[in-house]
């Protein structure tokens, strides 16, 4: 009761091969966890998402980061990660990917041709590269004014909308960074239309409950005075954002 994708590994690139060895190693452990549960009259469900995480800024520049200067401090070239994705992406229409920081996502489209424009337009419309969050950053939840959030999230949800359409705004809040999660956040994810939000740090005593709960996934009413036009859907990745 599934599908296998093939990929002939001998012709990815390095990078590819990084983000494909890190998604196989969640999914393995995913499938270790559901084998724990496992039910033989329901199939088991393994969700895989090749995704990448950008600092808008952290050990190095914003610049640094996109341009792949300074790897010494930290191993990382935002402008080739997109490159490569849209190349491999066209190879199979069976593959995806999600993209989350519009401040790199929008240089990079700036630099590109009209052709490899028009193939990421395809890209987007047949759901194989999808925008998930797409604020110009993934904004911190502790220290933020709600004046900025709003901001930050106006200025990349815009992009998306006048280079792609209304039917690429995302769905999904995706905040897997952050060290800690603010109900103001939640509540303004739902206002602005979001169906569920997912995140992957929280406290470790918190996640140990929830993972012996069953619980790492809810409905979050993060407002009493909004009450259920607030609520959202809310879910804890079991491992963090990287490989085990």
């Amino acid at each position: 009761k599934g599908h296998v994708t093939s990929y002939n590994l001998k012709m990815a690139k390095p990078g590819v091969l990084r983000v494909l060895a890190a998604s196989l190693a969640i999914v393995l452990l995913a499938f270790g966890t559901a084998l724990a549960h496992y039910n033989e009259d329901e199939p088991i469900r393994v969700h895989l998402v090749p995704h990448t995480h950008d600092d808008v800024g952290w050990l190095k520049t914003v610049d640094e980061y996109y341009i792949g200067a300074n790897n010494s401090i930290q191993h990382a070239g935002v402008q080739y990660i997109l490159d490569t994705v849209v190349e491999e992406l066209q190879k199979n229409p069976d593959r995806t990917f999600i993209y989350v920081e519009m401040a790199f996502f929008t240089r990079w489209w700036n630099e590109q041709s009209d052709e490899t424009k028009d193939i990421v337009k395809k890209l987007v419309h047949g759901k194989q590269l999808e925008f998930i969050n797409a604020g110009w950053c993934m904004n911190d939840e502790a220290g933020t004014h709600y004046n900025a959030i709003i901001d930050q999230m106006t200025l990349g949800l815009e992009f998306v909308r006048d280079n792609f359409g209304d039917e690429a705004r995302p769905k999904v809040a995706w905040h897997i960074d952050p060290f800690g999660h603010s109900a103001e956040q939640a509540a303004m994810f739902a206002k602005m239309g979001y169906d569920g939000f997912f995140f992957a740090r929280i406290d470790y005593d918190d996640k140990k409950k929830r993972s012996d709960d069953s619980t790492l996934e809810m409905i979050w009413n993060p407002s009493p005075s909004l009450g259920e036009e607030a609520e959202i859907f809310t879910g804890v990745l079991f491992y963090g954002y990287g490989p085990p």
